[in-house]
């Protein structure tokens, strides 16, 4: 059975779901946990992009708006941190070993090479059931690490009200 789990937790609605399931294995299989946060700028809460404006002609006002983006963005840093700290001592609370990493970067990518460098057996992910535009726009990140980890994937899937579905697909080894 699985004995490393890498937990791919992102700050939308589904995120307590897919900690769950992930702490529920972990405890039935005696597998550890790597709890890991991509920091994007298209996630749920994060300061958004920073772009320059018009008003960048003037110095005094960009370098203030940029001083303001890197505040909210060290904000949004730590409190993901702090979540993750949480979600560590709630595991640990009920006897898993459980350690975490945050990272910046895009997510699928990012959750793949820890997956392998950390030697995950096992990667849980949420899927939040984009179709069309949105996806096209925001890209699947479940689909992604599906199709290019080289472990097992088990992705939660947000359901209707509060039903969770659950799949798991082997992803092929590209060794």
């Amino acid at each position: 059975m699985f004995k490393t789990i890498l937990v791919a937790l992102d700050s939308s609605s589904l995120r307590q779901t897919v900690f769950q399931q992930a702490l529920d294995l972990a405890r039935a299989t005696g597998a550890k946990l790597m709890l890991l946060h991509v920091l994007s700028a298209y996630e749920e809460g994060s300061p958004g992009i920073p772009i320059r404006s018009y008003q960048a002609y003037y110095p005094v006002l960009d370098d203030a708006v940029w001083k303001d983006y890197q505040k909210r963005w060290e904000t949004f840093e730590a409190n993901r941190l702090a979540m993750l700290q949480r979600e560590v001592e709630l595991a640990k609370d009920v006897g898993v070993e459980a350690e975490f990493s945050q990272a910046a970067g895009d997510p699928a990518t990012t959750i793949c090479a820890v997956a392998k460098s950390w030697g995950a057996e096992l990667i849980v992910v949420g899927s939040h059931r984009r179709r069309g535009l949105g996806e096209l726009l925001l890209g699947s990140v479940s689909n992604h690490v599906m199709h290019h980890a080289g472990c097992s994937v088990m992705v939660v899937h947000s359901g209707q009200e509060r039903t969770t579905e659950v799949s798991v697909a082997a992803a092929v080894s590209h060794a």
